[in-house]
């Protein structure tokens, strides 16, 4: 048990010296930016074809990244490998592009042929190394700088502490270019219609029943069509409307049991709905909707353009397509 307990110890020690080690890299990170990150951005923000980034190993893998978090926030980039760039990639590349190469030390060899390719044909280049004298760092029309700190491996050899912080810096840069391009919300869930992220950005619009499927009756109609009506369409509510179509009321399965001892043949529906219901927007976020339903103690809304009812919207609905 000693044993055990020593090792447990020594992982957590170890796991905080290296969460401390890549801490710092961050921290030095922030001392060196300075006016080349605003060029950096002008440069991408300005340029009319796409941001492609490319890297040899570890610097490969955040690059990829890198160009994922670029392209999923509006601005278009994809991943160059260097080794493929060589044999036929680089026609890819245009002069309307932009090159984001990552070396940590700016001596990878496999991005001579990009760094040739793009003083060859003028195409913008930006370098992200530690080293600002290196191949790379001399041929880049700007130089992004790493820090110069050391690697959280205790051989100093695997690239941990230099990847966290192009990582955080490859960060930086795409919240730059959604801050410069007022980049919204609407325009993320056109990018991620799948996964979590496209459940929680879908809209009333996308998931409200409409048409002949929405329980709708004039206000003057009997309890008894208000049964019928609720009955045949299934979701616990009519919504009523007066003769210009423009919503007045509601009627729920709660208020059914309230007045279930009234005379069908004559109670009228204007005398027993909830007037100025809670109502949606369709362009309104589901998570907007389903957190104001909890919130009102409610499991339906009317959708509204205007005054007039274009669709209902139940709790159900939201839930089933895992928006929480």
């Amino acid at each position: 048990m000693e044993t055990i307990n020593k090792l447990q110890n020594n992982d957590i020690i170890n796991a905080i010296n290296t969460i401390n080690c890549e801490i710092e890299a961050i921290e030095e990170l922030k001392n060196l930016l300075d006016e080349n990150l605003s060029k950096a951005l002008d440069m991408i923000e300005e340029a009319k074809g796409r941001i492609i980034l490319t890297g040899m190993g570890k610097s490969g893998h955040i690059a990829k990244k890198i160009a994922a978090s670029l392209a999923s926030t509006g601005t278009p980039s994809f991943f160059m490998h260097p080794a493929e760039a060589s044999h036929g990639d680089l026609g890819m590349v245009t002069e309307d592009d932009v090159i984001i190469a990552i070396s940590n030390s700016g001596e990878s060899r496999e991005l001579i042929d990009v760094l040739n390719y793009s003083k060859r044909f003028g195409i913008k280049l930006i370098a992200i190394t530690k080293n600002p004298d290196s191949s790379l760092g001399k041929a880049g029309d700007i130089v992004l700088r790493l820090p110069l700190s050391k690697e959280a491996c205790p051989l100093g050899l695997a690239p941990t502490s230099s990847t966290t912080a192009t990582l955080v810096l490859g960060d930086v840069i795409t919240v730059g270019m959604i801050e410069r391009k007022g980049f919204s919300k609407a325009q993320f869930n056109q990018r991620h219609p799948g996964g979590k992220l496209g459940s929680i950005l879908q809209k009333v619009k996308d998931l409200m029943h409409k048409g002949s499927e929405m329980p709708l009756l004039n206000q003057n109609a009997l309890m008894s069509d208000l049964i019928i009506e609720m009955s045949s369409k299934r979701l616990g509510c009519v919504g009523l409307v007066d003769d210009e179509g423009n919503l007045s009321g509601i009627f729920t399965d709660g208020d059914l049991r309230r007045y279930i001892n009234s005379d069908l043949k004559t109670t009228k529906a204007l005398d027993i709905m909830t007037k100025n219901p809670i109502t949606a927007n369709p362009e309104m976020f589901a998570s907007e909707a389903i957190k104001i339903m909890n919130e009102k103690k409610i499991t339906n809304m009317f959708v509204l353009e205007g005054k007039k009812p274009i669709g209902t919207i139940h709790i159900h609905d939201i839930l089933k397509n895992k928006v929480v």
